[in-house]
């Protein structure tokens, strides 16, 4: 029998990261998880964003996800160090592995002029992804059934209070990709049933959701009645700030709010459908909150 295919996957921990190793076992791969810290019993080698790492440990891997994320620095240079500078090395590994495809997650949030430190990285790692010969993704909001990420905070803040601090009036613009929709491309363009046209993609629907609605939603499929007070976000990135200059690591960081305030006016989405990248609506509905 021919062997299964072999699949790495950095941050195969977090929440987008395992929900690439899930899907991709589902779909008859094995996959090797790329961690701080390797789970008991999985195949799995160290990993840590700005160590060497020897092309050695790709040995038999013919696709590469590269999720792994350092949140840790909030300096620029050390950011860009870690985060660029590691990927920079695990993919110069994995083309000295013969590694034959490489995906890399960035974020929607990245794109010209875009403000956050965190933006600003992950298009230096999808400019290195873009000369590796990989493909580089732009999630949106990414959501599913057992919700993890930023959408699982905002389920459980849904679910534990009726009182919701709001940022802002709540319009802020974002868009949404179930996370089957962004596996399921990223596991056909890995096993060469897919060829898109580009290197770069926006992984979300084109439905532009209001922060406050998404709440909105959330609370309705969980059956609650929240009251929203809304906060002014300046006020509160201050706050964050002042937090993080203690050296105090908060679940929410200022950067990332610098990001929700400052989304992509105009994500490129147009190109999706013919590159084979479908991603539904979201739908409150259809999820076992």
């Amino acid at each position: 029998m021919n062997p299964k295919p072999l699949c790495a996957i950095t941050g195969a921990n977090g929440y987008v990261g395992g929900c690439f190793r899930q899907h991709f076992l589902a779909r008859g791969w094995d996959v090797l998880e790329l961690t701080r810290q390797p789970r008991p019993g999985a195949r799995s080698h160290p990993f840590q964003l700005g160590g060497e790492f020897s092309p050695a440990a790709l040995a038999g891997v013919s696709a590469l996800v590269h999720c792994a994320y350092d949140f840790k620095p909030l300096r620029w240079p050390e950011l860009q160090a870690v985060n660029a500078g590691g990927t920079a090395k695990l993919l110069a590994a994995a083309q000295a592995a013969g590694v034959g495809r490489i995906i890399c997650i960035s974020t929607i949030s990245a794109y010209p002029g875009c403000r956050s430190l965190y933006g600003r990285v992950k298009l230096e790692i999808e400019k290195i992804t873009l000369e590796a010969g990989g493909l580089a993704l732009r999630p949106g909001l990414v959501y599913g059934d057992q919700p993890g990420g930023m959408f699982g905070k905002l389920v459980a803040q849904m679910r534990s209070s009726r009182i919701v601090p709001m940022i802002g009036d709540g319009s802020q613009i974002l868009r949404m990709v179930h996370e089957t929709d962004l596996c399921s491309f990223a596991e056909k363009y890995a096993a060469g049933t897919l060829s898109p046209p580009a290197q770069l993609y926006t992984a979300a629907h084109e439905y532009p959701w209001r922060f406050k609605n998404i709440l909105q939603e959330i609370a309705r499929g969980l059956g609650r009645n929240p009251v929203f007070i809304p906060l002014p976000w300046r006020l509160i990135w201050a706050g964050l700030k002042s937090v993080e200059t203690t050296g105090c690591r908060l679940n929410f960081r200022s950067d990332s709010l610098v990001s929700l305030m400052y989304q992509n006016p105009a994500p490129e989405l147009a190109g999706n459908l013919a590159a084979g990248l479908v991603c539904r609506p979201f739908a409150i509905e259809t999820l076992r909150l």
